[in-house]
């Protein structure tokens, strides 16, 4: 089929979407949820189609992965999305101005909402969710290292929409070629908005060549600084939950900044990144006091590639700075907007560093690991915004939703 008879086909499903009531929303969404975990070796079997062509030492490949608990957690997540209220038909304002006419501010959804995105299958599920329940038609554009898998799972999802007897061109997945990608870039007349999810080359490169409105999402430097008043103890596992939980993700940390009066903490505060064989790349301050207290296999001197740099791996940076606003003015000149973190038992410092600090998420006491839809209560999410119009952070219903202004009147001509 011709790209553009596709996005006419999205564009068509979109207005359906639009009329169709909540309960026949979750409907779907909860047969879709059932119908996945019932699914589950043919998904898995797509999925191993694609590890095969992928080297496991690949920072992606975690990405990409899919296992059982993985598919049942996905399940749930669709379930949680259905539980939610839905976004569209909200009355955001409602006044009567002294003519008479009464204006009502209601939320509704964007129409066609394209999402391109690399090797992450999950985000085929995540998008489909979010923007059905929000009334939304959705194209994906995922990359050839996941084709395999989004193929299955679109084609998962349009059997039960043609079950269920809704439009099957509610989702679309597009091919996994780059012509693909030029032509969704310039679908304006048919695409209302577009996400790229990915990394700062992807993000970068569709945001200087859509001429569809664009939302920023995905590359995430994100930094934790362990203040003079910090508690070593929270600290160690703090950054130990930031670093290693899931290095392939977004909100993982890849810097940690230390006040100089603590360096003789930083043995402690590394020592569980031990475990998981993290590479330290510290500045000669920091290189002292973890010389001989940390395996020397595993350190190595920081140079200026070291700050900056979403590693999406076991590494991390660390960096001597002598009070929080020179942490701040690191933060400021290396970090990506996304999340960032201090570790400090002084409220002062804590409500400084959040007031200073430019993210979308800025925690005191608490890992960067946190950033996230599901965590933040929003059920699943379509992305983490580092943007400043229209959304930021994590991205759920709320956010693939604009707003109309409905006038009534009764004769009332404008003199």
């Amino acid at each position: 089929m011709e790209l553009n008879e596709i996005f006419r086909s999205v564009q068509a499903a979109s207005r359906k979407l639009a009329m169709m009531n909540s309960d026949e929303v979750n409907r779907i969404l909860l047969a879709l949820a059932d119908e996945t975990e019932h699914c589950i070796p043919e998904l898995l079997e797509a999925n191993r189609k694609d590890l095969e062509r992928m080297d496991p030492e690949n920072p992606k490949y975690d990405r990409l992965k899919l296992s059982e608990a993985r598919l049942i957690e996905i399940a749930s997540n669709i379930r949680d999305v259905a539980a939610l209220p839905s976004p569209a038909g909200i009355i955001l304002e409602d006044r009567i101005r002294p003519n008479g006419l009464r204006l009502k501010k209601v939320s509704v959804p964007f129409g066609v909402i394209g999402i391109i995105y690399e090797a992450r299958p999950n985000v085929s599920f995540d998008v489909f969710s979010l923007c059905l329940k929000s009334g939304n038609a959705c194209i994906l554009k995922g990359g050839s290292d996941a084709d395999f898998s989004n193929r299955a799972i679109v084609a998962l999802i349009h059997r039960v929409l043609e079950r269920l007897g809704t439009d099957p061109s509610a989702v679309a997945l597009l091919p996994s070629s780059h012509e693909a990608t030029a032509e969704l870039l310039h679908a304006e007349r048919y695409v209302d908005l577009i996400i790229p999810r990915g990394s700062a080359g992807l993000i970068k490169f569709v945001r200087e060549e859509a001429t569809v409105p664009v939302i920023e999402t995905g590359a995430g430097i994100c930094h934790t600084y362990f203040d003079k008043d910090g508690d070593a103890e929270k600290g160690a596992a703090i950054i130990n939950n930031a670093k290693t939980r899931r290095v392939s993700v977004c909100n993982a940390l890849d810097c940690l900044l230390i006040h100089k009066d603590r360096l003789q903490d930083l043995p402690d505060l590394c020592r569980p990144l031990q475990k998981n064989n993290v590479v330290i790349y510290a500045d000669p301050h920091a290189w002292e006091a973890l010389k001989g207290n940390y395996p020397p296999e595993l350190l190595e001197h920081a140079d200026e590639q070291s700050f900056g740099t979403e590693f999406l791996d076991y590494k991390m940076s660390v960096k001597t700075v002598g009070c929080a606003e020179e942490a701040v003015s690191h933060i400021h000149a290396y970090g990506s907007k996304h999340s960032e973190s201090i570790v400090t038992e002084n409220n002062v410092t804590g409500s400084y560093f959040q007031k200073a600090v430019d993210a979308a998420c800025v925690y005191v006491n608490a890992p960067t690991s946190f950033t996230d839809g599901a965590q933040f209560g929003l059920g699943a999410e379509i992305g983490i915004s580092t943007q400043k119009l229209h959304a930021r952070g994590p991205m759920g219903l709320r956010e693939l939703t604009t707003y109309k202004w409905l006038i009534e009147g009764n004769g009332q001509i404008r003199p």
